[in-house]
C-alpha cells in the first residue's frame, strides 16, 4: 500500500485549452502554454526530420500508437499508486504487460505527494501537470512514467529532463518545497525498464528559459 502525505499546500485544478498551437492553462487572466508545448516546439525538428524519413503515414501510425500505450500504462500506474489494485487486475493485454514489467521499480516509490497534479510558474509563464511527485529511493523527486518500443540511451532523455525541471521549478514556486532529484522512469515493449535520476536541476532550468524565450519568438504571446 502507497501513503499518500500531500503537497505542502493545496494544489487546485486548472482551466485548460487545446488548440492547434498546444495546450493551455488558466491562471489569473492569462493563459499560459503547457511545458509539453514549449518542449515540442524547441525539438520539432527533430521530429519533422524522423516524420520525414519515416513518411507521414508511418509516423502517424507510431504516433497513434505511442500514445494510446502510453495513456494506457499510465492510467494503470495511478491506479497502482492509488491503491486501486482492482482495476488493474481488470486490464489486459500490453499495458497490463508494462505494468508488470515495471512494478519492481515503482515500489521504490513512497510517500506520493501528488500524481497527475497541475502545476504552474508565474516567473516562468508556464504551466503542466505532472505525473508524480513522490519519494524514490527515499530522496523527494519529479517522476515521470515513460513508455517505449526500445530504451533510449541517457543522452536521448535530456527533453524528458527539461519538463521535469519545469515541474520542480513550478512545486517550489508554489510551495517553497525543492525537491531533491529527476527521475525518468521508462519502460519498453520488450519488458526491459531504466531508470535515470538527475540531481543537477540548474543545467535544464537555463534550456527551459532558453525554449520558453524561442517559443515566445516563434509562437508569440497573442495565440488565444
Amino acid at each position: 500500500m502507497f501513503k499518500h502525505i500531500g503537497p505542502a499546500v493545496p494544489i487546485k485544478e486548472l482551466q485548460t485549452r487545446t488548440m492547434d498551437s498546444g495546450r493551455f492553462y488558466k491562471i489569473d487572466s492569462a493563459w499560459l502554454p503547457s511545458v509539453t508545448t514549449v518542449v515540442s516546439n524547441a525539438t520539432k525538428d527533430g521530429i519533422l526530420k524522423w516524420q520525414k524519413r519515416v513518411g507521414f503515414a508511418e509516423a502517424e501510425k507510431v504516433r497513434r500508437a505511442s500514445a494510446w500505450r502510453g495513456t494506457q500504462y499510465h492510467n494503470l500506474v495511478e491506479h497502482y499508486l492509488n491503491n486501486e489494485l482492482e482495476k488493474i487486475e481488470e486490464s489486459e493485454g500490453l499495458p497490463k504487460y508494462l505494468f508488470r514489467a515495471a512494478r519492481e521499480t515503482l515500489d521504490r516509490i513512497s510517500d506520493v505527494v501528488a500524481i497527475e497534479a497541475p502545476l504552474f510558474s508565474r516567473n516562468l509563464g508556464i504551466a503542466g501537470r505532472v505525473d508524480c511527485i513522490a519519494s524514490f529511493d527515499s530522496e523527494l523527486a519529479i517522476i515521470d512514467f515513460k513508455t517505449t518500443k526500445n530504451l533510449k540511451k541517457e543522452e536521448h532523455l535530456d527533453k524528458f529532463f527539461v519538463q521535469e525541471a519545469a515541474y520542480a521549478y513550478m512545486y517550489y514556486e508554489m510551495t517553497g518545497v525543492e525537491v531533491d532529484k529527476l527521475v525518468t522512469l521508462s519502460v519498453a515493449e520488450d519488458g526491459t525498464t531504466q531508470v535515470v535520476q538527475k540531481y543537477d536541476k540548474i543545467p535544464y532550468i537555463d534550456t527551459l528559459i532558453d525554449w520558453i524565450k524561442l517559443y515566445h519568438e516563434e509562437i508569440g504571446t497573442d495565440t488565444l
